[in-house]
């Protein structure tokens, strides 16, 4: 081909060889073993360029390689890069990286609990650490060139999305943007929003995987292919046919009958299934056999529940499963015991240490967020050294941690969201099995999910085959989100800021589509009225008297159930500890004696919006049948009285079933000798329409109506109806483009309501109040910023004060309303009592102005469930105490720990100076930082 060229045109190919050779790509290109993949060259050509990146790519494609560039461009060009992950263990990951490949003078990493070499070129930080930095205006922005925001696509999460938003927002134009991003089907849209925020962005979009996926499903003994062959492996784009075997055990499963029986166990059950079908659902340690005969490890299994990864790790050791040989075994335990050697040895018992060493040796182990960060830590390490070759994990190691395997299983395809078990997205589904294929390792992915009741090939292909998912903004201002921009920009420039947020982007652009509705229904609207018209009579005003004679009758129907309720709730006000009552319905019917009244002392005056007592009071009971409730109004639809009163041993103990077994039989006993009998079926009273004279008046103008006596009467009044339904659905169209327009601006205006009334701003001047707010970062920094105004704080010791800042972080991940958590005694306990206090009052506040918890705005209830863990350790109690005590696993525990201990340090930088707020919270996080909670995750 080089022959056949002119000599013009020889000299221009040389030209641009030495061209190309020239420019920072190629000498970056030399620094890989492998070639680098089209949309990597392409994106790396744009940065080179100018222009900002976003790119979109599967897991393990290497989108990373990106923003490597990035850094090699900064070092280059003697600038600075950031680059930035949502979570820590992302950030040490990549620290540890960059470190290896441009030495650890040049890279340093900033995180919540960790700082090294904070001055050096190029930092890893979490997203949250620049934020900080930009409001600050820290000097460590000079000579910025580029930050890399790694995993963007977690802008869409509902906690903590709103930070990358922020970011991009407001770092100086100056800065090349690298966003790397999952696969999401709205890139283009994203896209255009940076070119629209930060200036020329170029889009990159890839859809290929490097490593082929392939989908089956493990029924029984067989592994079968979830597509037909000729579908080849998953990839997007075409349509793939559903193996038809697969369709066929489906159908044959959904006709098979069982015996309803006697209730034998679950594992009876199971084995009956068997020996009555060739297909069942395989156990934890059947599957992991079997892919190692298949060749098919290292596999991930992920199972989201942190207690069933826990139980599949004992299962597979009970079996007797031996992924390791005796050399590995010895490598295994080498590097353990290396990595754990600053752990003391009765920590070590605690922690399970001898149990999680045994499935490391045999190649098995679990990862969750409960583990203690070092454990986990070493899993991973294990795991990309093939030491580890099946590891049972929750969906967080899907999160970008860099383990990627053979083969992942899917046990099921329904968890928990928090609020209810719900099916899980496609986007999710892509996002665990893209960790399927090691590149330059395997030459294929496999992807498995197990065979449950119920299985639906079709519904699973739908999963596999849908690869994308839309990015949508969780962006909402925030009380320092407002104190932080009015400060530096003022109050009109800031709602400007704001209107170019992701959120009103996208919402802007939802409106033209609504708009577009709103016309078809006009126009619908017109056919509707022809069809409603009556020669008789205005038909329109006949159906406003049938309306308003519905609507009579439903609010008279809703008064009489709020009279009912209102009687019941004030009957239960009345009640005490020790009253036996009759529960008169719902699921606990029967003899119920009272354990705690429904409001608890001290909070009744509060007005909870959406919470727990927000429906009248809710009593804890003890039922006849041994159980400890928490009653609803619903369970009283009449008034209840109090039987007869008993005492309650100080001794009763609501987690003890002897101890409940004792207190239901002595309330049996006493109802017994009290004559008790069962109330008679409660009477429905007359109806309060029959005698409404309204009612009355309207019925007597729907018979004198010219309409009413229309023989197509009924014929116009559906026409009517159909009007009647589309005008409301226009009308709520036409509100919702409305409260879509300037949303977000909107809700600026009410939180710098708030923060005027309590005098953080005044005007665009921001208060020394609102100077201290501008330092507390956290969901609830303006109830932090009324503590500190108040002196809440002020008498209380380091272990007192960490048990009260604790409520500020802390979460339970599940509610347990039947006891209330252990607290600190003294000042501690009165502190966090005025904590709550303070938080009703704010509540009441944001109510008025319009500020609702559920859209992500205000301050959700303090939580004391971690009070009485903080105050042990910051108090110096060991390890093993506080664990027992705290009922916590020990991840979980260090993770609130170290929570702690960074807000606890912004308490301490925002009090004023000499104060013993701000010499007790440093000394709070002296008292934290021990043991577990001070090792470090930098290795």
């Amino acid at each position: 081909m080089t022959d056949e060229m002119s000599p013009a045109e020889r000299y221009a190919a040389s030209r641009r060889r030495a061209e190309e050779n020239a420019t920072a790509l190629a000498q970056f290109r030399e620094l890989y073993e492998f070639g680098l993949d089209p949309f990597q060259i392409d994106a790396c050509r744009a940065l080179e360029a100018g222009s900002g990146v976003l790119v979109a790519a599967p897991t393990g494609s290497g989108k990373t390689v990106v923003g490597e560039f990035a850094v090699h461009l900064a070092l280059a060009e003697g600038r600075k890069c950031f680059y930035t992950t949502p979570i820590k263990a992302l950030s040490n990951q990549k620290y540890n990286d960059l470190a290896k490949r441009y030495g650890a003078d040049r890279v340093g990493l900033l995180t919540g609990d960790n700082s090294v070499n904070g001055d050096a070129p190029v930092i890893v930080m979490t997203t949250e650490v620049l934020r900080n930095m930009l409001y600050a205006g820290s000097p460590a922005l000079d000579g910025l060139g580029y930050v890399v925001m790694d995993e963007v696509h977690y802008l869409s999460d509902r906690f903590r999305g709103a930070v990358w938003e922020e970011v991009i927002i407001h770092l100086p134009q100056s800065v090349t943007l690298v966003s790397l991003s999952a696969t999401v089907s709205n890139a283009e849209e994203f896209g255009d929003w940076l070119d629209t925020v930060r200036g020329d962005t170029q889009v990159i979009v890839s859809e290929h995987r490097p490593v082929p996926l392939w989908q089956h499903v493990l029924a029984g003994r067989r592994m079968y292919d979830l597509f037909e062959e000729k579908s080849g492996p998953v990839d997007p784009g075409g349509r793939r046919e559903v193996n038809t075997d697969l369709e066929r055990l489906a159908r044959m499963e959904n006709q098979r009958t069982y015996p309803r029986g006697r209730r034998g166990r679950e594992a009876d059950r199971e084995r009956e299934r068997r020996s009555r079908s060739r297909i069942w659902t395989p156990s934890r340690a059947e599957v992991i056999d079997r892919l190692d005969t298949e060749g098919l490890l290292p596999a991930i299994t992920f199972i989201f529940s942190r207690a069933g990864c826990e139980a599949a790790v004992q299962q597979c050791l009970y079996a007797g499963l031996r992924l390791n040989d005796d050399e590995a075994r010895a490598r295994v335990r080498s590097i353990v015991e290396e990595r754990t050697r600053a752990i003391p040895d009765e920590d070590l018992h605690v922690l399970g240490y001898f149990e999680w060493l045994e499935g490391l040796e045999r190649g098995i182990a679990a990862h969750h967020a409960g583990m203690l960060p070092t454990f986990k830590e070493v899993v991973e390490e294990l795991f990309v050294k093939g030491l580890v070759k099946a590891v049972f994990a929750t969906e967080t190691l899907a999160l970008g941690i860099n383990m990627p395997a053979r083969s992942v299983v899917l046990e099921k395809l329904v968890k928990w969201n928090g609020e209810t078990h719900a099916d899980i997205t496609p986007g999710e589904y892509t996002q665990l099995t893209g960790r399927a294929g090691r590149r330059g390792i395997d030459v294929e992915g496999h992807a498995v999910v197990l065979w449950q009741r119920g299985f639906d090939p079709t519904a699973v292909a739908g999963l596999a085959g849908t690869r994308t998912y839309p990015l949508r903004s969780s962006f909402k201002p925030s009380y320092n989100m407002a104190v932080n921009l009015v400060g530096q920009f003022g109050r009109h420039r800031s709602r400007e800021l704001l209107e170019t947020s992701f959120a009103q982007f996208q919402a802007d652009r939802s409106v033209v589509g609504i708009s577009r509705q709103v016309q078809r229904n006009e126009e619908g609207l017109d056919g509707y009225r022809e069809s409603m018209t009556c020669h008789l009579g205005d038909f329109d005003a006949y159906m406003r008297l049938r309306r308003d004679l519905k609507d009579r009758e439903a609010d008279l129907s809703r008064q009489g159930a709020a009279q009912r309720r209102a009687a019941a709730s004030d009957a239960l006000e009345k009640l005490k500890p020790g009253d036996i009552i009759h529960v008169p319905a719902g699921k606990y019917a029967g003899l119920a004696l009272v354990l705690e009244p429904g409001v608890p002392a001290g909070r009744a005056a509060v007005h909870r919006r959406g919470e727990e007592y927000h429906d009248g009071p809710r009593p804890l009971v003890l039922t006849a049948e041994r159980q400890v409730k928490r009653l609803a109004q619903m369970d009283f639809p009449v008034p209840v009285e109090a039987l007869d009163r008993m005492r309650i041993p100080k001794s009763f103990n609501p987690r003890s079933p002897q101890s409940r077994r004792d207190l239901a039989s002595a309330m049996r006993s006493k109802a017994g000798t009290a004559g008790w009998v069962a109330p008679a079926r409660h009477r429905k009273e007359r109806s309060a329409a029959a005698d409404d004279t309204e009612i009355a008046r309207l019925r007597a103008e729907i018979r004198t109506h010219p309409c009413h006596g229309c023989a197509d009467r009924e014929d116009h009044a559906r026409w009517a109806e159909r009007y009647h339904r589309l005008h409301r659905d226009t009308q709520q169209l036409e509100r919702r483009i409305e409260g879509r327009t300037n949303t977000i601006a909107r809700t600026f205006d009410r939180v710098c309501a708030v923060l005027d009334e309590l005098d953080y701003l005044k005007g665009d001047t921001v208060t020394p109040e609102g100077r201290r707010l501008a330092r507390l970062y956290g969901e609830l920094d303006l109830l932090a910023s009324e503590c500190l105004r108040d002196g809440v704080w002020d008498g209380l010791g380091p272990a007192e004060l960490a048990a009260c800042a604790s409520a500020l972080v802390y979460e339970s991940r599940q509610s347990d309303d039947a006891t209330m958590p252990k607290l600190p005694t003294g000042n501690a306990k009165a502190a966090l009592g005025e904590m709550v206090r303070i938080w009703g009052r704010l509540d009441a506040l944001e109510e008025d102005h319009r500020i609702n918890q559920t859209e992500g705005v205000g301050q959700r209830e303090p939580d004391l469930g971690f009070a009485w863990p903080a105050y042990r350790w910051a108090s110096g109690h060991g390890l093993d105490a506080v664990l027992s005590d705290a009922d916590m696993p020990a991840g979980d525990f260090v993770r609130w720990c170290k929570q702690l201990i960074d807000v606890l340090g912004q308490i301490g930088n925002a009090a004023p100076e000499g104060s013993p707020v701000r010499r007790n919270s440093h000394k709070a996080v002296d008292g934290l930082l021990r043991g577990v909670v001070a090792y470090s995750s930098v290795g």
